[in-house]
């Protein structure tokens, strides 16, 4: 990427890590688009209506169907939203990406991981973030902070939440470089504090600029 190119940062984790609200705050620190997979784009926005449905509401389909539209999703985000913002120069915030096809719907859903990736790769023409911030929080504080099941991905059940929480933590192991763990624990400006630590030591330059 050229120098030109905004910060891509991605949130990764799973249920009730507070990754979503941490995305928001440092978004909104660093003047970045905020968005989302799935559902960045108004494309999106539909499939994540067929993709999250709560039970009442929820449209069979099969676990390579479930792939296929999060890379949909993710190929007409990365079109509409990423590509164009970070080619302006213009920092964007992500709430999921890539590292959850690979946790959901490979490590979750029993796919193989390595093809989840390539599809991605090929649905996002290899555009890949710059950093990715994975939170991660215990068992019983997730399943607090969640509550009932909203959608047909929560209410999976705990075996399938354990696999992805299991590959989240295989993925930022084999890229250190990019990824960064942290403790989702504690009050939301304990850990707003820890992600921003994360990003300033990717850009030490932030820093400055934050007290200037």
């Amino acid at each position: 990427m050229s120098p030109e190119w905004g910060r891509f940062v991605v949130f990764e984790g799973g249920e009730g890590t507070g990754k979503s609200t941490q995305a928001a705050l440092l978004a909104e620190r660093l003047g970045a688009v905020l968005t989302r997979e799935p559902g960045g784009t108004e494309f999106g926005a539909q499939l994540r209506g067929l993709l999250l449905a709560s039970s009442e509401h929820e449209v069979p389909m099969t676990d390579r169907a479930e792939a296929l539209l999060m890379a949909a999703d993710r190929a007409q985000h990365v079109a509409q939203v990423l590509r164009p913002s970070l080619e302006s120069g213009v920092d964007v915030v992500c709430d999921r990406y890539i590292g959850s096809t690979v946790a959901y719907q490979g490590a979750g859903r029993g796919l193989d991981p390595i093809e989840l990736a390539g599809i991605s790769s090929w649905a996002s023409g290899g555009l890949v973030p710059d950093l990715v911030v994975l939170l991660t929080v215990d068992a019983a504080t997730a399943a607090e902070r969640i509550g009932p099941a909203r959608d047909r991905i929560e209410a999976a059940g705990p075996t399938f939440h354990r696999r992805v929480a299991d590959s989240f933590l295989e993925q930022a192991a084999a890229a250190p470089e990019r990824w960064r763990v942290l403790d989702g624990a504690g009050t939301v400006d304990e850990v707003c504090e820890r992600v921003w630590r994360a990003v300033v030591d990717r850009w030490p330059a932030l820093e400055a600029d934050d007290r200037g």
